[in-house]
């Protein structure tokens, strides 16, 4: 192939905690629903029979430290705290120990959401894409490998805006767990290196402004922070 017309905007590379090498961010896989009192908040049921998922794209997703524009569209624009999973090997239909063995490191991060398109386009059984994948929209903070963390359960997951904290949960309160999602979601994607899962965010998601810092972390991982700068 020759030249190419125009250049794309190039994904994110995270960092990864005492390495020099980065994680670069190929697909970006969110759940939803996946704590039971965050769906209370927000007038659902919690699907019990198997995880749902959205996407991301990668070139919207920025690291942490960002400050970004209030963005267009939206009057209600929300912050979700996550536990990022980074897969480290292919993986496709895994089973319980294939999938743990897959996960190369875990992250903090920010699903920040359009609320009011969200719910506008959900109650029109329309794709929530104008809500959820939208510039600057996942924030990651740098990954840690898995086995210098370890196990996912005991940990606290929080976030604070301004210095008060909106978020105060734990990791066990996840209605799917880790090696769950990721056998599930491998039954429909070959699942590589590269690819990012966003496990769910606990009840307390509420609306920011220009001017807002988010900062937001879970036990043992470094945080991820979030600036609102005025819309453009």
């Amino acid at each position: 192939m020759g030249k190419l017309l125009f250049t794309l905007p190039e994904a994110p590379v995270v960092p990864v905690a005492g390495e020099p090498a980065g994680y670069p961010v190929g697909r970006i896989f969110c759940v939803g629903r996946n704590y039971a009192a965050h769906a209370a908040e927000m007038g659902n049921e919690v699907d019990r029979e198997a995880p749902f998922y959205f996407t991301k794209a990668a070139a919207n997703a920025v690291l942490t430290g960002a400050v970004v524009p209030y963005p267009p569209g939206t009057e209600n624009f929300h912050y979700e705290m996550e536990l990022a999973v980074a897969i480290g090997a292919p993986v496709f239909r895994a089973s319980a120990e294939e999938a743990k063995a897959a996960v190369f490191g875990y992250g903090c991060a920010l699903d920040m959401t359009r609320r009011d398109l969200q719910i506008r386009e959900r109650q029109k059984q329309r794709p929530w894409d104008l809500g959820k994948d939208l510039e600057n929209g996942a924030v990651f903070a740098p990954l840690t490998r898995a086995a210098d963390w370890g196990n996912p359960s005991g940990r606290r997951i929080w976030l604070e805006v301004n210095g008060e904290i909106r978020q105060d949960a734990a990791l066990e309160e996840m209605i799917w767990s880790v090696e769950e999602i990721i056998c599930h979601l491998s039954g429909f994607y070959h699942l590589r290196p590269g690819d990012v899962i966003l496990t769910g965010t606990p009840a307390g998601v509420g609306a920011v402004q220009a001017g807002d810092r988010m900062s937001g972390g879970v036990d043992g991982l470094p945080q991820v922070d979030l600036t609102l700068a005025a819309a453009e």
